[in-house]
């Protein structure tokens, strides 16, 4: 089961026994707004990478959309002849050694779900470390890169960064505003008053405060052969059993409404590990599932497992925002011609 089903519920709708969280949730701010104030003052050990760091993050526990925008970034960057790279903390993996190169033919358990779906997707260089700073830094040591992209990190202040995009639910927002284990906040809301942009998932227009995007699904795809169908390929109506194990697997449910399926759901906790007798389901029926959920399932999937194909698309202000704001970022010299 995903994190907590009866807390979420009471971050996001409310519940008066969450006072009794407030003694735990000013303690965690006092630790949090701590780390920052050293941050900002500079006090302790702060990598500073040779080229430009972007942020993507959020300040919610769940999911918000990071790895579709993440590829979103990575191949505007490709597109425009910026040399890019990413790293991430790589949860759930367990490689040989830190900090770890992910390739697109390593297991999920070495590399990490997320990890190895950006780079099988993109082919981006990717360091994975629970030390970002030190993921750049073996990164750069690999590859002669102009910008690099934190996937998450905006807790990580050991690392510097030159922009920070903060990504938030549009249906869900912030919850109560409250700090973990009170609300869903990893961070006090007035940290947000301090990033670059915020983009809100979900989002039909631009909000006053940032920018829209959406996650536009392409295609299913068979997770044993990679066959790719169209997104008519079940008839209307068509029951499926839908398996999400990601950080907000509502959002994967309504998808699969929303292309007139009908989903047997299956939630499971964000990075959950899957086998083929975990997911013996009874009825029948064709499977679908998250991208993410698929680079853990290739080695026992059944014929008829699918997953949903989803790419991230922002608003054309934020393409213009963030178009400035790189090219402010990059020397000269550094820009492709």
């Amino acid at each position: 089961m995903p994190l907590s089903d009866g807390l979420v519920a009471a971050w996001y709708k409310g519940h008066p026994l969450l006072g009794a969280l407030s003694p735990l949730e000013a303690l965690y701010r006092r630790v949090v707004q701590g780390k920052r104030e050293r941050f900002l003052a500079g006090v302790g050990e702060i990598y500073r990478a040779p080229v430009p760091v972007i942020v993507v993050g959020n300040i919610t526990v769940g999911g918000t959309g990071k790895t579709p925008l993440i590829l979103w970034l990575v191949n505007y960057c490709q597109q425009r002849g910026i040399k890019v790279g990413v790293v991430s903390r790589g949860y759930g993996a367990k490689p040989p050694q830190w900090p770890w190169r992910v390739e697109a033919d390593q297991d999920a358990a070495i590399a990490g779900d997320e990890p190895l779906l950006i780079v099988q997707r993109s082919g981006v260089p990717l360091m994975i470390d629970p030390d970002r700073s030190r993921a750049i830094a073996a990164l750069l040591d690999a590859e002669p890169l102009q910008l690099i992209l934190s996937d998450d990190g905006m807790q990580h202040y050991r690392m510097a960064r030159d922009m920070e995009l903060v990504l938030i639910d549009a249906a869900r927002g912030l919850g109560n505003r409250r700090c973990l284990p009170a609300g869903p906040l990893r961070e006090p809301v007035e940290r947000l008053e301090s990033v670059d942009a915020l983009l809100y998932n979900g989002a039909p227009a631009d909000p006053q405060d940032g920018f829209g995007f959406t996650l536009l699904p392409q295609a299913l795809i068979n997770v044993l052969t990679g066959e790719r169908c169209p997104l008519d390929h079940f008839p209307n109506g068509q029951q499926v059993h839908a398996v999400a194990g990601i950080g907000n697997p509502q959002r994967f449910f309504k998808t699969l409404e929303a292309l007139h399926l009908q989903p047997i759901t299956h939630a499971f906790s964000d990075h959950a590990q899957f086998s083929a007798q975990l997911l013996d389901f009874s009825p029948a029926l064709p499977l679908v599932m998250t991208e993410k959920d698929a680079v853990k399932c290739h080695a026992f999937a059944q014929p008829n497992w699918w997953y949903l194909a989803v790419d991230a698309q922002p608003s054309e202000a934020f393409t213009l925002w963030f178009t400035e704001r790189v090219q402010a970022l990059l020397q000269p010299t550094d820009l492709p011609r």
